[in-house]
């Protein structure tokens, strides 16, 4: 297994403010700058890793200004090995515990939704079943009212232009002469 890596804070570089220097790396890294200051102070800010991507954290860090060294890492095995077994079964009982939350939360929402759903279904049935019902009596009352006589006036003035236009129409095509300007 490939030895891992960790990067840690060795110093700063001349004119560099810690401050500056904190904000710029936060911005850069797009982490809480309180996990940055803390990086100051011999606290990991990344995951331990393969000494090339190590290497590249540590120009990120030259970048704005921070000096670093890279602190080789026991693997995950070997870490293991060394804690008792009464701190891996509390950590797997934590794991469980917070495992056993999270799945009676997903579940509370879960009901929450279908109870959502099953009440905004039964309105959108109620609604359907109020407009059929207004609907028919809508219906009812149109056929009852009588039929309003519409003034022919409007159509007959319609009619008399078109014919108008279709006897200048012949007239055009039978006389070409007549209509030449």
């Amino acid at each position: 297994m490939a030895e891992n890596f960790r990067v840690m804070f060795a110093g700063l570089a001349k004119d560099t403010d810690q401050a500056h220097a904190i904000s710029q790396l936060a911005t850069k890294l797009k982490a809480p700058t309180a996990k940055v200051a803390a990086f100051f102070d011999n606290k990991p800010l990344f995951a331990p890793c393969e000494k090339e991507k190590a290497l590249k954290q540590a120009k990120i860090l030259a970048s704005v200004g921070i000096k670093s060294k890279l602190h080789p890492v026991e693997t995950h095995m070997t870490a293991n090995t060394t804690e008792t077994p009464n701190q891996r079964d509390e950590r797997i009982f934590n794991a469980l515990d917070y495992i056993t939350s999270s799945l009676i939360r997903i579940e509370e929402k879960l009901d929450d939704l279908e109870q959502r759903i099953a009440t905004s279904q039964h309105q959108a049935n109620t609604d359907e079943d109020d407009n059929w019902q207004t609907d028919d009596l809508l219906l009812d009352e149109e056929l009852t009212t009588p039929i309003k006589k519409r003034s022919n006036v409007l159509l007959f003035s319609l009619i008399a232009m078109v014919v108008i236009l279709l006897v200048v129409l012949g007239l055009s095509f039978a006389f070409p002469d007549l209509f030449s300007f």
